[in-house]
């Protein structure tokens, strides 16, 4: 295996990171709760974490910033033009396994 260097890791995973972050927006047909209740996390708790990392580093962002920057546009206007009501078996499901701090 080629050993990385810190540099490259950190270029790898923001290139991987970059990636993941289109193929959301372009999957707006995937639903935050289909996300949560499949995998536990979904675009807000990217953009939690990216906060999270921008504060660790001295750098005050919003939440509705880090936001923007995961959604590509402000959430009020993502959710207009693409969130769905959720079925009361998809909510009971994320009841069932939401994660504590959600």
């Amino acid at each position: 295996m080629t050993e990385l260097s810190d540099e490259q890791r950190r270029d790898f995973e923001a290139a991987a990171f970059r990636r993941l972050v289109a193929h959301l927006r372009e999957r707006t047909d995937v639903q935050n709760i289909d996300l949560m209740n499949l995998a536990g996390f979904c675009r807000n708790c990217l953009s939690n974490w990216y906060r999270d990392a921008a504060e660790a580093e001295g750098v005050d962002l919003s939440k509705d910033q880090s936001r923007e920057i995961i959604y590509g546009m402000p959430y009020a206007e993502w959710q207009a033009l693409n969130q769905t009501e959720a079925s009361d078996a998809k909510k009971a499901e994320f009841e069932a396994r939401r994660p504590r701090d959600h």
